[in-house]
């Protein structure tokens, strides 16, 4: 049974769902498999970018899926070595017809790179391609405060969404008080703080025994209270499933709370004042 995952709306009025899937590493002919699993299980959001050289795949999965196009909404990113205005154009458009679904939902500045300090006439061509109809959505990731204030009195246009690391061990309190101050849509890489000890955290263990649910969908949970779009990456379409089958239950402000506690910072290093990817 495929599930239903709520949708919201962004501030330029498209949909955007609660739960996503993210599909770095998913290539090749499994990849497309993959894909299309979450696509039959209910992900609607689809993310992918340049620099996960899966476009292709991503596009192909949606083809030959069990859904209409017009209820997927896939994601891509221009990479750093693709900044500036004539060049976020260009790279666009690659990307468009790479994935070849007749246009983009939503596009994102993959990484800020602000000694580039190129990340404000990027965004003035990804709004060249949105008034083109390549792109439907424009948004960032990785941008802290600073960067989102100056993109928006350098442009006039909020983002749709800030794609940033988000996770009970970094919470972005901070950063998504901003996001809902000016309507932006926070999503979370790294949801499950990949690489960590979080869902083992004794705190997860006992919460996720007295709500009847695993720890993943747990902290799944948390994410979509605290107002994210999740988009955690499974190849298996079991792991999928429990993935987003996470809105038969709610949280207490409480438990949300204190999963919150549980931070501790960045875990990899990703700063966007300091760490740049081209």
């Amino acid at each position: 049974m495929t599930l239903d995952i709520p949708q919201i709306a962004l501030n330029d009025g498209h949909p955007f769902a609660e739960v996503g899937l993210g599909t770095y590493k998913l290539a090749g002919d499994d990849g497309i498999a993959a894909i299309r699993s979450g696509i039959e299980t209910g992900y609607r959001v689809l993310d992918t970018a340049v620099n996960y050289d899966n476009e292709r795949e991503v596009g192909e999965a949606v083809r030959t899926g069990s859904a209409d196009r017009d209820e997927i909404i896939v994601t891509t990113k221009i990479p750093g070595r693709h900044h500036g205005y004539d060049e976020a154009i260009a790279s666009g458009r690659e990307s468009n017809e790479t994935i070849g679904l007749g246009r983009i939902d939503l596009l994102l500045i993959h990484w800020p790179n602000p000694s580039v300090d190129k990340y404000v006439d990027t965004f003035r061509g990804m709004l060249a391609l949105r008034d083109e109809g390549v792109v439907r959505s424009v948004g960032v990731s990785n941008f802290t405060v600073p960067m989102l204030e100056r993109l928006i009195d350098e442009t006039g246009v909020v983002p749709a969404v800030n794609q940033v690391e988000m996770h009970p061990y970094f919470p972005q309190a901070p950063l998504r008080t901003f996001h809902a101050e000016h309507g932006i849509r926070t999503e979370s890489w790294s949801p499950l703080a990949r690489r960590s000890d979080l869902l083992a955290e004794p705190l997860v263990a006992q919460l996720a025994q007295d709500y009847g649910v695993t720890p993943t969908q747990l902290v799944v949970r948390w994410h979509v209270q605290c107002g994210s779009t999740p988009i955690p990456k499974s190849a298996d379409p079991a792991r999928q499933r429990e993935n987003a089958d996470v809105f038969g239950f709610e949280l207490s402000d409480i438990d949300v709370k204190r999963l919150s506690n549980l931070e501790r910072g960045r875990l990899w290093g990703g700063d966007p004042d300091t760490h740049e990817e081209m």
